[in-house]
């Protein structure tokens, strides 16, 4: 079969009664997770700007962006800004092997497709749309090989297809005609990421509006390609040389026992708001600071020794001109601030800190080797090496991420992050009810509705 049939199939047939348990406290979790970090993503760099530009693309809006309660858009445009505020501060989840972020693309488009359907949708409907995309974004992750576009964006689309074909029940010849055309959406490049440029988010943001944009094509009758993932100019004939089609179908699972939700189990939470490379020198450099007593003033040289991928995604240099992307990305200002401050919160992407001497004196002296791991996808094992001015020096191992499943975070700092996020959107009342909400969301006859109820969305 088609493997783009096969995809679509297992997207289709998605339903929240046969999500095993420990999928559906995932989904719980991480919807709640990507809610509140698109909340505080109203104050992410240029978040503002992009709302501006979204105003300017029509009138009438039936869909709210999160943390901003007074605003509602048309579906497309609400898309777009929600998808840069999640992923606008590095703070929204990933799924580590397969290199993505895929709750940043599909709740927008699941957001966007909810507000403009001509019935509510209940939350056990809004749910496996989430675990759908999720799904089919990650299998096509898991099938490929090095970074070379922006995988959450490019995969991404596929996902938001996937969710808004489950969640509008789209006939299955119009829903392969939307995933045809997800391909011609399909564009993000790992060039963003090199120059800590904001258009990461922005190619988030694009995918799940792109989504929409699918889906009214294949609705208005306009056929899609039919080979969209193994074609010789399809997803892994270009964007993912390295992997096949093949390979993101049997990321389903056996025929005949293939698991919903299998890989939104597998998504590992932010704790702090920088790439996830990052995350490893953060978590090192407090078991340093906490077990080994290192202090800044003490610091002759820190190694992070780590698998390539963390030295190709973080491993640049500080300099005072860096923007907050570009600062969220680089591993030697994120131990140093760590240094000084004991953690990193969304409230260090601020100019006077970016631009801190001390800090900035102190990055000079982090460097990130190569460690030569065979595996592209791998954020460890690695290890910390802090070397003081008196000649001691301190080692610790990493063994596994901070937030991933062999690691997770506790409800307390689940809570705890999610508290942080809503005080930073200015909204702290409405942690209370959303956390509520969270526990009886899949019983909501109106999702939707429920959630602006509390005041995360309009």
């Amino acid at each position: 079969m088609n493997p783009s049939e096969q995809l679509v199939d297992h997207a289709l047939g998605v339903r929240w009664a046969d999500v095993p348990a420990n999928a559906r406290r995932a989904a719980l979790t991480f919807l709640h997770d990507s809610l509140c970090v698109g909340a505080a993503g109203r104050h992410a760099a240029h978040a503002d700007a992009v709302l501006d530009i979204a105003r300017g693309w029509g009138s009438g809006g039936t869909a709210g962006v999160l943390g901003r309660p007074d605003v509602q858009l048309p579906p497309h445009a609400a898309a777009f800004v929600n998808g840069f505020q999640i992923h606008g501060q590095e703070y929204d989840c990933v799924h580590e092997p397969a290199v993505l972020h895929p709750m940043a693309t599909v709740l927008s488009a699941v957001l966007a497709e909810a507000a403009r359907a001509p019935a509510p949708v209940d939350g056990e409907a809004f749910l496996a749309a989430l675990v759908a995309g999720v799904d089919i974004a990650v299998c096509l992750g898991l099938a490929a090989g090095p970074l070379s576009f922006f995988r959450p964006a490019t995969a991404g689309i596929f996902g938001c297809v996937a969710a808004i074909a489950n969640l509008a029940r789209l006939p299955r010849a119009v829903a392969l005609d939307a995933f045809g055309h997800a391909l011609s959406f399909a564009s993000g490049t790992m060039q963003a990421h090199v120059e800590g440029k904001p258009a990461l988010p922005v190619q988030v943001a694009n995918a799940a509006r792109n989504a929409l944009v699918a889906v009214d094509l294949a609705r208005a009758g306009m056929p899609g390609v039919r080979h969209p993932v193994d074609g010789p100019f399809g997803y892994f004939g270009l964007l993912e040389v390295e992997g096949t089609a093949q390979a993101a179908v049997a990321g389903l699972g056996v025929p005949g026992q293939r698991i919903a939700g299998r890989h939104i189990a597998e998504v590992s939470w932010k704790p702090f708001p920088t790439g996830r490379a990052g995350h490893g020198g953060i978590v090192a450099t407090q078991r340093l600071m906490q077990e080994q007593g290192l202090r800044a003033e003490e610091l002759a040289s820190f190694t992070y020794v780590a698998p390539p991928l963390i030295h190709r995604l973080v491993g640049r240099p500080a300099h005072e001109a860096m923007e907050p992307g570009y600062a969220r990305l680089c591993l030697a200002w994120l131990v140093a601030v760590t240094l000084t401050r004991g953690k990193v919160d969304l409230a260090d992407f601020q100019p006077a800190t970016l631009r801190d001497p001390a800090i900035l004196a102190l990055a000079a002296k982090v460097s990130v080797v190569d460690d030569g791991n065979p595996d592209p996808a791998a954020f460890v094992p690695a290890q910390a090496i802090a070397r003081l001015t008196d000649g001691r020096e301190l080692r610790v191992d990493v063994t596994a991420q901070l937030g991933s499943p062999a690691w997770p975070l506790t409800d307390d700092q689940h809570r705890d992050k999610a508290r942080g996020c809503l005080a930073f959107a200015g909204l702290p009342d409405v942690d209370a009810p959303l956390a509520a909400l969270m526990a009886d969301f899949p019983a909501q006859p109106d999702a939707l509705a429920a959630l602006r109820t509390t005041g995360i969305i309009g």
